[in-house]
């Protein structure tokens, strides 16, 4: 028989689950910190931001806490186009995706009901079952367009 692989967000919530069920006040600060976030972080950016207000936090307890949290669903995890994880807590339970600003880091949810009924028609015409989609779209937002056009390229952080 076959051996199949586990879906990587399955090993991923395999092997911290001990982790998650155990709640700490580092963990709590970097929940915190991911709430005011204005936007998608990574973990070395929140790590700055926490070392930048003296908490102790250190960068491995950043990447688990990150790990935690996006396994039990309180955060999104998505790739950057530059390949980099980065986080943002999840406003919304169950699946979705997002458009995301390449200047300010602004994120949209959205339902995607075409590429929903896409990727299960995609999968079954290649014989597949169980299949599992991440669809993200990166962009430029209405604002950072419109500051372009006047020439001001500067990136400004966001609160969504």
């Amino acid at each position: 028989m076959p051996r199949t692989a586990p879906s990587p967000s399955l090993a991923s919530a395999r092997r911290i689950r001990p982790m998650a069920q155990r709640n700490t006040w580092q963990r709590e600060r970097v929940r915190s910190a991911l709430s005011d976030a204005p936007g998608f972080v990574s973990a070395q950016d929140l790590h700055a931001a926490l070392r930048d207000e003296n908490t102790g936090i250190g960068l491995a307890t950043v990447y688990r806490a990150l790990a935690t949290l996006a396994a039990s669903g309180e955060a999104d995890q998505l790739q950057s186009p530059e390949g980099e994880a980065i986080y943002r807590a999840c406003a919304s339970t169950g699946h979705h995706h997002h458009l995301i600003c390449r200047v300010c880091g602004k994120a949209v949810e959205i339902q995607a009901d075409e590429v929903e009924t896409w990727a299960k028609r995609t999968a079954a015409a290649n014989g597949f079952t169980d299949a599992e989609h991440v669809v993200d779209i990166f962009g430029t937002c209405a604002e950072c367009s419109a500051r372009i056009a006047q020439g001001d390229d500067r990136p400004e952080a966001r609160a969504d």
